[in-house]
C-alpha cells in the first residue's frame, strides 16, 4: 500500500487527481499566434509522462482583445483555440494526468502598443509601474464586455476537453477591482468590499452560466498584498470565504504579495537564497477558512518540503512548477525509488527571467525542457558500437558530455585539472551567499557520473599526448575559458578579473572600480561581495544600465544590496586603458555620446569582459582527428549524428563545447554537450 502523502489521490469534485503534485499555470512563451501548438503541447505532455497529477496550462491566457499578450501568452477570445486545447488534452490524458487552463483579463498589467493598439483598462486610472501604461477607466460597457469574454473563454476550455479552468486574480483585473491600491471608483464597483467584489462575482456567475455546475472552476489569488494600504491577510481571507460561499468555486490556489514591480515579483516568485515554501503558513490559514481544496506553489523545489506541506495539512495540492521545468519526471522517480536522481531546481530563474528579454523559458541546467520535439529527457543506449570517449574539462559542459555518453553506454573518462568538478559554477556559487544553490547543477551531474561509473580523474592537467594515450574514438574538449583582459589598449597587467576577486587571489582595498562589459551576474556579484566587505565600490559599464542581462526577478536583490552599501553606478563609459599614477590607478574611459575621454581614480580596477577559450589541447589534437574538429552545424541543430570525415586517417572525432568555443553561460555549455552527444 502506498503510504507517501504525496502519492495519495485527491477528489476534486468529480475528478480524481492521482497524487498531490501539480504544475501551476505559467507562460513559457512557447505559444504560436497565441495558440498552444506542438511545442507547447509536448512540453506539458512530458510532465504528464513524468507522473504528476495535474498540469495547469496557459499562464495568463487572455480573454479579450484589450488584454494583449505581454510575454507570449495564449489567447482564448476566439474559437480558433479549441482544437489545440483538444490536442493538448488528449496528449496529457493519455498519461493519466489532468489538465486545466488559467484565464484572465490583465487590466492595467499589459501593454497598449502591441497587437491591436487598444488602451489598457482598469477600475481607475492608476498606472502599474512594471508595464507603465496609463489605463482607461472602465465604463460599465467595458465591464459587461469583459465579463462575457471570461465566460466565453471558460466555455472554450471545456469544449477543448480540459478538466477545468482557473481564473487568476492577483495583480490582474479581478484583484485590481478588489484592492484599494488601484480601485478608486465611486460607483457600484468601488467603495465597500461588496462593491469591489462585484466584478469578480459577475465573472464567476457568467462562467457558471456558460459551463454549468459540473465543470471545475477555481481561482488563483493572493492571501496578503503585503502593503500597508493594500489588502492584508484578513481582508483577502474574507474575500476567499465570500467567493467560496457562493458555491461557484471548486478550489482556491493561494499565492502571496503583489506583482506590480520587479521587486514585488521577485518576492512573490522567490529565487535562490530564499526560504523554501515561503507562503505555506499563509496558505494554511486560508485553508482553515474555506471548505474547498487549497493549492499552493512558490519555491517548493524538493520532495521534503512538498511532503511536509501535505502531511501538515497546509495544502491539498503542491505546485512544483519550476521544479518540473528542471525535471519533469519527479513523480516517476519518486514512485520507483529513484528520488536521488531528481534534478532539483536551483532557483536561478533562468526560465522566468528570459521572458523579460522577450525570449522563451528555458532551464539553466536542463536543455531538453521546451525542446521535447528534438531532445528526449530520457536517453537510450546507443544501437551502434560502444566508443572510448575522452572528455577534457570538468565544468558543466564537460560533465554533461560525460553523463550523456555514459547514458548512451560508452566507455568514458573525464580529466579535470582542478581538485574538484564544476568549473566556473564553483565561482558563481561562492560569489555571494545567495547564489550558493547554483552548486546543485554540479552536484546532480556529479551524482550521475558516479552512478554511470564514469572514470573521473581530478588534478589531471592533460595534453594531447595524454589524451591520445587513452586510444579515444571521441574527444570532447570542455576546458572552458580564462578571463579576458586583452581588450584594454594598455594596463592589462594592472587590473584584476572578477574571477580573481571571487576566488580570493585578489583582495582589493580602499576605492574599487568594477568595470562590467559583460552584463551578467559576474560583475554584479563581485560588486555585492566587495561592497559587503565595506569597500567603496563604483560600478562602471558601457551599457545604459548596470547588469544589462540580469533581468526580471534577479536584479532586485543586487540593487537592494548596492543601495544598502552605497555602491555608485556610472553608465555609458567604455574602459580604454589603465595606468599607475601617484600610487594609485587611473582608468581612462570613452563616452560615445559626448565623444570625450574621462579619467577615474581608484586603488583597484576589476574588469569583467567574458572569457577567452582555453583550448590549446584542442588545437594540438585537431590535425589528427577524423573531422579536423569541424562541426556539421545543420546536423547539430537537427539532432543528427556528426558524420564529417575530412581526414580519413584520423582515428577519433574531436569537438569543443561551452566556453572552450566562446564565452557564453551554463545553459549553453550543457546544451552544446547534450545535443552533440545524445546521438553519438
Amino acid at each position: 500500500m502506498v503510504t507517501d502523502p504525496l502519492l495519495q489521490p485527491l477528489q476534486l469534485k468529480h475528478l480524481v487527481l492521482k497524487n498531490r503534485i501539480m504544475s501551476t499555470s505559467h507562460e513559457p512563451a512557447y505559444a504560436v499566434d497565441g495558440l498552444p501548438k506542438l511545442r507547447y503541447q509536448l512540453y506539458h505532455e512530458e510532465k504528464a509522462k513524468g507522473g504528476l497529477a495535474l498540469t495547469m496550462i496557459g499562464g495568463s491566457t487572455n480573454v479579450a482583445p484589450d488584454s494583449p499578450a505581454a510575454f507570449g501568452q495564449l489567447y482564448a477570445a476566439t474559437d480558433e483555440i479549441v482544437p489545440y486545447f483538444q490536442e493538448l488534452a488528449d496528449r496529457v490524458h493519455r498519461h493519466g494526468a489532468a489538465v486545466m487552463c488559467q484565464i484572465t483579463h490583465m487590466g492595467r498589467r499589459t501593454l497598449w502598443d502591441v497587437e491591436n493598439w487598444l488602451p489598457v483598462v482598469a477600475p481607475s486610472m492608476v498606472r502599474e509601474p512594471q508595464h507603465r501604461a496609463f489605463p482607461k477607466v472602465m465604463e460599465e460597457s467595458d465591464i459587461r464586455r469583459i465579463v462575457g469574454g471570461y465566460a466565453a473563454a471558460a466555455r472554450r476550455t471545456m469544449e477543448g476537453g480540459l478538466d477545468g479552468v482557473e481564473v487568476i486574480a492577483y495583480g490582474h483585473l479581478m484583484d485590481q477591482f478588489w484592492t484599494p491600491l488601484v480601485n478608486k471608483r465611486q460607483d457600484r464597483y468601488g467603495g465597500s468590499l461588496e462593491n469591489r467584489m462585484r466584478f469578480s462575482m459577475e465573472v464567476l456567475e457568467a462562467i457558471r452560466r456558460e459551463v454549468g455546475d459540473d465543470y471545475i472552476v477555481g481561482i488563483r489569488m493572493s492571501g496578503n498584498e503585503d502593503h500597508e494600504r493594500g489588502l492584508d491577510q484578513e481582508a483577502l481571507t474574507e474575500i476567499a470565504k465570500r467567493l467560496v460561499a457562493t458555491g461557484m468555486l471548486d478550489f482556491v490556489n493561494v499565492i502571496r504579495g503583489r506583482i506590480n514591480t520587479d521587486l514585488t515579483m521577485s518576492q512573490l516568485i522567490p529565487n535562490y537564497g530564499t526560504p523554501l515554501g515561503p507562503h505555506l503558513e499563509l496558505t494554511a490559514a486560508i485553508k482553515e477558512a474555506v471548505d474547498v481544496p487549497v493549492f499552493n506553489g512558490a519555491r517548493i523545489t524538493d520532495l521534503e518540503t512538498a511532503r511536509y506541506a501535505i502531511e501538515q495539512g497546509m495544502v491539498d495540492m503542491v505546485g512544483m512548477t519550476r521544479a518540473h521545468i528542471a525535471d519533469p519526471y519527479i513523480v516517476k522517480k519518486l514512485e520507483s525509488g529513484r528520488g536521488a536522481e531528481i534534478r532539483t531546481c536551483v532557483g536561478a530563474s533562468y526560465c522566468l527571467n528570459r521572458l523579460y528579454l522577450g525570449l522563451e523559458a528555458l532551464c539553466i541546467q536542463n536543455p531538453a525542457t521546451g525542446r521535447e520535439g528534438t531532445i528526449s529527457h530520457e536517453l537510450s543506449r546507443t544501437e551502434g558500437p560502444e566508443k572510448r570517449v575522452v572528455v577534457v574539462g570538468g565544468g558543466p559542459g564537460g560533465m554533461e558530455a560525460a553523463r550523456v555518453c555514459g547514458e548512451r553506454g560508452h566507455d568514458v573518462v573525464l580529466f579535470e585539472a582542478a581538485h574538484e568538478l564544476g568549473g566556473q559554477v564553483n565561482l558563481a556559487a561562492r560569489a555571494v551567499t545567495r547564489r550558493r544553490e547554483l552548486i546543485g547543477v554540479v552536484d546532480w551531474l556529479a551524482q550521475a557520473l558516479e552512478r554511470l561509473e564514469v572514470d573521473v580523474r581530478l588534478n589531471s592537467y592533460v595534453d594531447a599526448a595524454d589524451v591520445l594515450a587513452e586510444s579515444p574514438n571521441l574527444v570532447i574538449v570542455a576546458t572552458g575559458g580564462v578571463p579576458n583582459t586583452s581588450f584594454l589598449e594598455a594596463g592589462e597587467h594592472l587590473v584584476d578579473s572578477t574571477w580573481d576577486v571571487i576566488a580570493g587571489s585578489a583582495r582589493p582595498k580602499g576605492r574599487v572600480l568594477v568595470y562590467d562589459d559583460h552584463g551578467g551576474d559576474q560583475a554584479m556579484s563581485t560588486v555585492e561581495k566587495l561592497a559587503g566587505e565595506g569597500l567603496a565600490v563604483e560600478l562602471v559599464t558601457p551599457d545604459r544600465v548596470a547588469g544589462h542581462d540580469v533581468t526580471g526577478t534577479l536584479y532586485p536583490a543586487y540593487l537592494t544590496a548596492f543601495y544598502e552599501h552605497g555602491v555608485s553606478f556610472t553608465p555609458d563609459l567604455r574602459l580604454l586603458r589603465v595606468e599607475r599614477r601617484d600610487g594609485g590607478l587611473v582608468g581612462t574611459f570613452f563616452n560615445e555620446f559626448t565623444g570625450r575621454e574621462i579619467e577615474k581614480e581608484a586603488d583597484h580596477v576589476i574588469v569583467e569582459h567574458g572569457t577567452i577559450p582555453l583550448d590549446d589541447v584542442y588545437w594540438n589534437l585537431k590535425e589528427r582527428s577524423s573531422n579536423h574538429g569541424e562541426v556539421d552545424i545543420d546536423a547539430l541543430i537537427a539532432g543528427q549524428p556528426q558524420q564529417i570525415v575530412n581526414n580519413p586517417s584520423g582515428t577519433y572525432q574531436l569537438f569543443r563545447v561551452g566556453d572552450a568555443v566562446s564565452s557564453r553561460n551554463i545553459h549553453a555549455a550543457i546544451y552544446d554537450s547534450l545535443r552533440l552527444c545524445m546521438v553519438m
